[in-house]
């Protein structure tokens, strides 16, 4: 198989998220596509088979290096830069294993941009057991979480949990046992856990958990930005219709994500970014 590797929401030169692409003709097994993302060792890569002669239609599966998520945003904007690379800039239409969408290609001065529609939103509050084992998970207590927004489980394409907390400095300090983190996101069914701190309305510095997937930590989150905007469009949040996410800071990969989103609740976000070749 023919491995790019991308990273995706990259700040110029540096930063992002790595991400494998893998362009096919023909579908090949599952135990194949789960070899190759664990000897790519990325949080994901994404399998893409052609469907037609065009170019423009494909089937997509994700897969991390121990298990297939049903969306990952950074792996598809490193995929719309692979299509955009080889084909030009255009929209490609994705066919998910639970979901339709798409991804838009375009150049820049600094490389390719691309900008995914997500899968529809949703959210609703943590039941009791699911905040307790997350906060247990980050040695947090409801005094750490910011009241302007209450924790919740948020969805656009794959479920997340999110936690705002009222300090940054407990952001950057984030911490959790890996295997516990495993096991509670399978038991909950959670991709990523998503803590963030609001800088201001359309703002916001975030950390996600990916212990499901047997990463620590990504840098750079589009399937949980999607989910967030969904979450923040429920909650009323004056979004303005667009807010920019900051991620992999503390991690030494700093990440730009930038949401632009409508007030029609449930509907499809926006989710950009750039994209950079991994040497």
């Amino acid at each position: 198989m023919d491995i790019q590797r991308i990273a995706a929401f990259s700040q110029g030169a540096e930063g992002g998220n790595p991400a494998g692409v893998v362009l096919l003709q023909t579908a090949v097994a599952d135990a194949d596509m789960a070899r190759v993302a664990a000897e790519v060792g990325y949080s994901e890569t994404a399998f893409a088979v052609q469907q037609d002669g065009t170019g423009n239609n494909w089937r997509v599966r994700y897969f991390s290096p121990e298990s297939e998520v049903p969306f990952c945003g950074h792996a598809t904007i490193a995929l719309g830069a692979a299509l955009g690379q080889r084909n030009g800039a255009g929209t490609y239409s994705l066919t998910l294993n639970d979901a339709t969408i798409t991804v838009e290609a375009e150049a820049s001065q600094g490389g390719m941009v691309a900008t995914l529609a997500s899968p529809p939103t949703k959210s609703r509050a943590l039941s009791g057991s699911e905040m307790r084992d997350v906060l247990a998970l980050f040695k947090l207590t409801e005094d750490d979480l910011d009241p302007r927004l209450p924790p919740a489980r948020i969805h656009g394409g794959a479920d997340h949990v999110v936690l705002p907390l009222n300090d940054r400095a407990r952001l950057a300090s984030m911490d959790y046992d890996l295997d516990m983190g495993r096991n509670v996101m399978r038991e909950h069914g959670l991709v990523t856990i998503m803590l963030v701190c609001i800088k201001d309305n359309q703002t916001f510095d975030a950390r996600n958990a990916f212990a499901s997937g047997g990463v620590f930590e990504d840098p750079a989150t589009g399937a949980a930005a999607a989910a967030f905007a969904g979450y923040l469009r429920d909650s009323s949040w004056p979004h303005g219709g667009r807010f920019t996410i900051r991620q992999g800071e503390d991690m030494g990969s700093p990440s730009l994500i930038h949401v632009t989103l409508d007030d029609i609740k449930g509907a499809s976000v926006r989710v950009s970014g750039a994209a950079r070749d991994i040497a």
